[in-house]
């Protein structure tokens, strides 16, 4: 790696011969620290919690982990950003429900090299092989795909045996759950499972390797807590990107600061009431922002800070939400780092 290493990464990971970097999508500290009983396996590790990014979101997340860059400098701002008049849903890499690998070619929406180049094993779902959020935030590592957890398993412990000495693994089971069920009993099974799926892998561990565990962010229970935009907030907005934690408004022509006015008076007390330049000069997104990622931000940012989520009908999936993230509450923001040392 180029430069020193900073001082929150346990030493553990620094000493040892080979390194498995595991994201745990979507497993928040605070959601772990509040499992302690059913998760004694990552509570025997070393390490503690870490400050993700804004918007803390998987997309934007990931492709920091990958390229060690800002969000302001990798231009992935968001889980839905704006292209041009286009809102392209990173994840899907689609717009408006269709393939848009084509229209907004995943390598030049994000140009940056993952591991600065270095093309470690990746082991991740099989089925994000040819996806284009894979090709801008991956593109270049060598793929080897997972179907079930015994074989994501199996992956990382065939690849370390081949010597492979940075092997990046990544499960979404947690953020998936939390998704569709909350942070409820179903997401504390989710949560034991995941801790012993770590404790497999900590069994396929040759002498003289270390496994890193960390997130890309934490979660929030919304439940039905779900905020229509007001009329008068509606009227000036043009279109909508990110999600429904950290919604970015558009504002039609030259109406920039009637939609902060109106933004503000009709949801600022649900949620953090910004303006691009202001989120930009608080250093959001990092110290630096390209044209490009400035451009796929919207005029005003409703960043709640309640357990609210603000609705967009062009959003949606395939079932109702009740677990989120996005926003800047530490239940979102603080993810664990944690090692297991080499033997």
């Amino acid at each position: 790696v180029a430069g020193a290493a900073p001082a929150w990464l346990p030493a553990a990971a620094l000493e040892a011969e080979q390194v498995v970097l595991l994201v745990l999508d979507g497993h928040g500290w605070e959601q772990l620290q509040e499992r302690e009983g059913i998760t004694p396996t990552l509570h025997g590790m070393v390490g503690g919690p870490i400050t993700t990014i804004a918007p803390s979101t998987t997309s934007t997340a990931l492709t920091s982990i990958a390229t060690g860059l800002t969000p302001g400098q990798h231009g992935v701002v968001g889980y839905r950003m704006l292209l041009g008049r286009d809102v392209l849903n990173v994840l899907r890499w689609g717009v408006g429900g269709r393939d848009a690998r084509k229209t907004h070619v995943p390598e030049a929406v994000q140009p940056h090299e993952a591991f600065l180049g270095h093309r470690p094993a990746i082991v991740t779902r099989a089925e994000f092989r040819e996806s284009g959020f894979t090709r801008a935030h991956l593109e270049g590592a060598r793929f080897n795909g997972y179907r079930v957890t015994s074989t994501l398993v199996a992956e990382i412990g065939r690849v370390l045996r081949e010597n492979e000495p940075f092997v990046y693994a990544y499960y979404e089971g947690v953020d998936k759950v939390s998704h569709e069920y909350g942070l409820g009993t179903v997401f504390d099974a989710e949560v034991r499972a995941v801790d012993r799926l770590v404790a497999d892998v900590i069994e396929v561990l040759p002498p003289g390797a270390a496994l890193v565990v960390t997130a890309d962010h934490g979660q929030v229970e919304v439940g039905d807590n779900i905020v229509h935009l007001a009329p008068e907030v509606l009227a000036e907005t043009d279109i909508q990107s990110g999600e429904g934690r950290f919604r970015w408004l558009h504002a039609r022509p030259a109406r920039s600061e009637a939609l902060l006015e109106a933004a503000a008076q009709h949801h600022g007390d649900d949620a953090w009431v910004v303006t691009r330049d202001q989120a930009i000069d608080e250093c959001w997104f990092g110290p630096k922002v390209s044209d490009a990622a400035r451009g796929r931000l919207g005029d005003v940012a409703l960043v709640a800070r309640r357990a609210v989520s603000f609705h967009d009908p062009d959003d949606t999936g395939p079932y109702v939400l009740i677990g989120r993230h996005g926003s800047l509450t530490p239940a979102e923001m603080l993810v664990p780092l944690l090692v297991h040392p080499a033997p």
